[in-house]
């Protein structure tokens, strides 16, 4: 269990795990955050979404993490770090995961 929930709320740890784990989680953060956009080509980019095309893939994501949620707010409190400084640290502003979503570089 503790595996499944690290990997999936910590970005590092993937990364020190078997090649498969931390390709899939690289593909995961290209693929809904845009994170590494700029580290494949156009045309690669091009031909990824020419198999896997993305039709209305921002707002269909968001949309199924509402869903996902919804009947369950209470397993959304969220990072606990970002808490402590968000009750502590003035002016500290938690990072938004829904704008990163919407914002990532993709065109859709």
């Amino acid at each position: 269990m503790w595996t499944s929930i690290a990997l999936h709320t910590t970005p590092e740890i993937p990364l020190h795990r078997a090649p498969e784990i931390a390709l899939l989680t690289r593909g995961v953060e290209l693929d809904v955050l845009g994170i590494g956009y700029d580290a494949i080509t156009d045309a690669e980019r091009a031909a990824v979404v020419a198999s896997h095309p993305r039709p209305d893939f921002k707002d269909e994501i968001v949309a199924a993490f509402t869903d996902g949620l919804h009947d369950r707010p209470d397993t959304t409190s969220g990072n606990v770090k970002a808490a402590v400084l968000a009750h502590f640290v003035p002016g500290f502003v938690r990072g938004d995961f829904v704008d990163a979503i919407l914002k990532s570089a993709w065109s859709e």
